[in-house]
């Protein structure tokens, strides 16, 4: 068999959940167009969820979009994620069974907080033990922060990746991750900015250890056993960081289509080349841990 190309971080949205969505700023995704980027980069398989907004809260609107996915997931070539209608929580749990059990999914998207519910919070605790108890797949994305934003730029420069330092944080200090090791979790964007604050959010146990309790293996440790995409992070420095923190089995190709740049000719992320003979198993290998199918 030749080498594999699987984009673990794509995003295709049902024609149904897109138009309920409304006139909402964000890109149709439809999936004829993401198939011509498939073709065009010889990407193989895809992972595909919603991306932010998911479900807003809304059980009706989280079923519409996962009968889409399921439904395009019918072809092999894609494996899709759930979005759940958080943070109502029991309403996010019936619609992980049905998304589990019956369309058969292959895992689910949670997002870095929804309305200011961030992962890790003990609202969403039996959530979480739900998704261990499956050992399930979970992908996370940023979401849109529930504060104000200071200065006049767009929330994906820098706020997204800064969401998802909060969201990693408070699962390594709730003791999430501690408590929850059966997951398997796959950060979006070489984790934003998280693997080169690694040591600073480490430093919470040496200067306030009471606060840490919870984590006795320590910030690093729990960084390392994540698995990160390289959806918009396609470049030496975030590389860099993320290979400080995790070994290279840890790292799996992604594109963060609809919202990345094309590059011209055939290669999806001509900077991974940065990664020498590494490269091949990033594209496709790797992301056998998360998506046994593969």
């Amino acid at each position: 068999m030749g080498r594999m190309r699987i984009d673990c971080h794509a995003h295709v949205l049902p024609p149904a959940y897109r138009q309920r969505l409304g006139d909402m700023p964000i890109p149709p995704g439809r999936l004829e167009d993401y198939e011509r980027v498939m073709e065009r980069y010889g990407i193989d398989r895809a992972v595909i969820s919603t991306g932010p907004p998911g479900a807003l809260g809304d059980p009706e609107l989280a079923r519409i979009a996962n009968d889409g996915l399921a439904e395009i997931a019918r072809d092999r070539r894609f494996a899709a994620l759930a979005t759940l209608p958080l943070p109502e929580v029991d309403a996010a749990l019936e619609e992980l069974a049905y998304a589990l059990d019956e369309l058969r999914v292959d895992g689910v998207m949670l997002l870095s907080n929804v309305a200011g519910v961030y992962l890790g919070d003990p609202a969403l605790e039996t959530l979480l033990a739900e998704l261990d108890r499956r050992g399930a797949y979970v992908f996370v994305h940023p979401g849109f922060p529930p504060h104000h934003l200071p200065l006049d730029h767009p929330v994906w420069l820098y706020e997204f990746p800064f969401d998802t330092v909060r969201a990693l944080t408070n699962l390594v200090y709730t003791g999430a991750l501690e408590r929850h090791q059966r997951i398997r979790w796959q950060v979006a964007h070489l984790g934003g900015a998280a693997p080169m604050l690694a040591h600073r959010l480490a430093s919470l146990a040496d200067r306030e250890p009471e606060l840490a309790r919870r984590s006795p293996a320590g910030a690093v440790e729990y960084l390392r056993r994540l698995y990160y995409d390289t959806g918009l992070a396609d470049n030496a420095p975030a590389l860099a960081a993320t290979l400080e923190v995790t070994s290279v089995d840890h790292v799996v190709f992604g594109t963060d289509w609809p919202y990345l740049a094309l590059p011209e000719g055939d290669d999806p992320a001509p900077a991974l080349a940065w990664l020498g003979d590494d490269r091949a198993a990033v594209d496709g290998a790797h992301a056998s841990a998360l998506i046994p199918a593969s």
